[in-house]
């Protein structure tokens, strides 16, 4: 199975491509630059994979939640790549990303991944790896204040996100068992949203391009307060 993934929903804009357990990727931090890098980092791991578009199974993408204009290009990039290629679309969530992250390139087994949502608010949900090594959501994904995200008294949580970089005095004050344990400038990468677009795929949790839909968590954006790029 082939999966070629791409998320610009946050400061870092990245591509990968997931063949068995091989993986190319590219990842970049590079605030207002998403539009102008996506594309040309898609061909390249497609390019070091030796794969066309015609040999891929699916196209997955951080759906959101996440900056307003970055999630809206991660959507409409995947839109036009597997339109043009005829191929089904997943939609993973840029948290779930974030903490597939952490549990890759860690030990932990519970995740709360925080975005900064910006007006004061975070983007957050719970997450535990499963059986599988894949992240599963516990509860719902939500926005508020970094002072609403509440965390079980069940073992050791690892936190990560935007969030964690802007408001970690607020959250370690209320989670201490998270004061040493959290990663700074930890962003959403494509090469996790290819190992959980896998999976939906593989359950069938696909979609056509033209159903494909950003979820953004907040209702309203207000006008000169949307959350950056």
């Amino acid at each position: 199975m082939k999966i070629l993934a791409l998320d610009t929903s946050t400061e870092a804009c990245s591509a990968a491509v997931l063949v068995g357990d091989s993986v190319n990727a590219c990842y970049r931090i590079a605030p207002r630059q998403h539009s102008r890098l996506i594309l040309p980092m898609l061909q390249s791991v497609l390019d070091e994979a030796g794969l066309s578009l015609s040999q891929i199974d699916a196209v997955a993408f951080g759906r959101g939640p996440g900056a307003f204009t970055g999630v809206r290009l991660s959507v409409s990039v995947a839109q036009g790549i597997a339109l043009g290629a005829d191929l089904p679309v997943v939609a993973v969530s840029t948290l779930a990303a974030l903490a597939q992250r952490v549990v890759r390139e860690t030990e932990t087994d519970s995740v709360v991944p925080v975005i900064d949502a910006r007006m004061n608010e975070v983007y957050w949900g719970l997450y535990r790896r499963g059986q599988d090594g894949l992240v599963v959501l516990s509860g719902q994904e939500r926005v508020g204040s970094a002072a609403d995200v509440v965390l079980p008294d069940d073992g050791r949580w690892f936190g990560c996100g935007s969030g964690w970089d802007t408001y970690h005095e607020t959250l370690c004050r209320a989670h201490q068992a998270c004061e040493q344990h959290w990663q700074p400038e930890c962003f959403p990468h494509a090469q996790d949203i290819a190992l959980l677009g896998r999976k939906d795929y593989q359950q069938g949790a696909y979609t056509s391009p033209e159903a494909a839909t950003p979820v953004y968590l907040r209702n309203k954006v207000i006008a000169g307060h949307t959350p950056r790029q």
